[in-house]
């Protein structure tokens, strides 16, 4: 029996485990972003500076970037089930403790914790490889763009948790995600199966490591997704600060335009995923790079609030959003299928990382006497256009996998 009719005959259970594997992504996203939609509100009622208060968002980013390299291979050795199970109970604690540390209005704690915090970030180098397992090559764009759409999560997350705490309370809110957590990992317990076609790889991770950084599609795509999945994550951690800087809007209407920027790049990405099945990436990634610097130039204007704002703000997360389904369609087609886990980790970290420096670079570049971001825009406009040329005369349309690294020892 053929690997394409084995996957082919389990098509329910394809179906069931991707929805179910998205779920898990939603959820432990957003728990990765219970700071982001809160930051205003910390920031008054501890008078933070505008550059400690991005270093409060951004810091579980940071542990959601870097710890993705390492989930990544092991997500290649005992699959993505366990690893789902295991993330989702580990994000727990620091939900919990986050919500003590802001009770206490303690800065420091809650810089300790959102560090911990960022465990839940790492839960999409899990699900890549889970999802190219369950599907054939011809899928695995749309595939990774529903899995994706796990993104949900930060729209969620800047929807309902600053209305959650009028609701109920500080704590209480976080009380309830860690009750979400511990209930989808239940799920997956009783529920979520490994692709049929799932072999553990037992290879050491280092070795795996370091033969994932010897290819050069890990590089090219490393980059490209820092741009377009960093951009995606830094907006939205960051944009209910620029909002209420720039528009002086509240917590809660800033998170729920910030809800809607994230619910557009969501929606976006298993479109770039699918367009990417059927074109070349290439070409779907150039669309996206093009599009946010062309929107970032305009959002330097200012535009006025509240219709030519929201339109600027969307269509940037539009791009962003197809760019995320393309490169990622691009990772499944370029990388040996032996390491794709540890490239998609690595992947994954830089897009995470790509996320964790813009709103560092906001804080820091922001203009308090004119009200306005410009340099932190400018930067993206000029890092976006540098991209584009690259992707258009450096990267081929139609490219080969890249050959596997060198076979790593494996354990006695």
């Amino acid at each position: 029996m053929t690997s394409g009719t084995r996957i082919a005959a389990s098509s329910g259970q394809q179906t069931f485990n991707l929805v179910l594997a998205t779920w898990v992504s939603a959820i432990n996203f957003w728990a990765w972003n219970m700071i982001g939609p809160l930051s205003t509100s910390y920031a008054e009622g501890m008078s933070l500076s505008s550059a400690k208060a991005s270093s409060l968002v951004a810091m579980p980013i940071l542990v959601g970037s870097i710890g993705r390299i390492v989930v990544g291979a092991l997500t290649d050795r005992y699959g993505g089930r366990a690893m789902f199970i295991a993330i989702s109970l580990a994000s727990i604690l620091p939900v919990l403790a986050v919500g003590v540390a802001g009770e206490a209005d303690s800065y420091v704690l809650l810089l300790v914790f959102g560090f911990f915090l960022g465990i839940a970030g790492t839960i999409f180098a899990v699900g890549i490889p889970f999802a190219n397992n369950w599907y054939d090559a011809s899928r695995r764009g749309f595939a990774t763009g529903v899995f994706g759409m796990g993104m949900v999560g930060t729209a969620l997350s800047a929807f309902f948790t600053p209305r959650f705490v009028d609701w109920f309370g500080l704590l209480a809110t976080h009380i309830v995600i860690a009750v979400a957590l511990a209930l989808t990992a239940l799920l997956c317990v009783f529920f979520m199966k490994n692709a049929p076609l799932f072999e553990p790889n037992h290879d050491p991770v280092v070795p795996k490591f370091v033969s994932a950084l010897k290819l050069k599609v890990t590089w090219e795509i490393s980059i490209l997704y820092a741009i377009v999945f960093g951009g995606f994550v830094a907006f939205s951690n960051y944009l209910p600060t620029y909002i209420k800087n720039i528009y002086d809007f509240s917590q809660v209407d800033a998170g729920t335009r910030t809800a809607a920027f994230a619910l557009a790049a969501v929606l976006a990405r298993p479109i770039g995923g699918t367009i990417a099945d059927r074109i070349a990436p290439k070409y779907v990634v150039l669309f996206s790079l093009a599009g946010t610097a062309v929107m970032a130039a305009i959002a330097i204007t200012q535009p006025p609030a509240d219709v030519w704002s929201a339109a600027t703000f969307i269509a940037l997360a539009l791009f962003l959003g197809v760019g995320t389904g393309g490169v990622f369609a691009w990772v499944s087609r370029r990388s040996p299928a032996s390491e794709v886990g540890s490239v998609t980790g690595i992947v994954s970290a830089a897009g995470g990382l790509g996320g964790y420096f813009p709103p560092l670079v906001m804080g820091a570049t922001y203009n308090q006497t004119d009200n306005n971001y410009t340099i932190g825009l400018l930067l993206l406009v000029i890092v976006a256009a540098v991209a584009f040329l690259y992707t258009a005369f450096r990267m081929g349309a139609k490219e080969k996998p890249d050959p596997p690294g060198p076979k790593a020892p494996v354990s006695a």
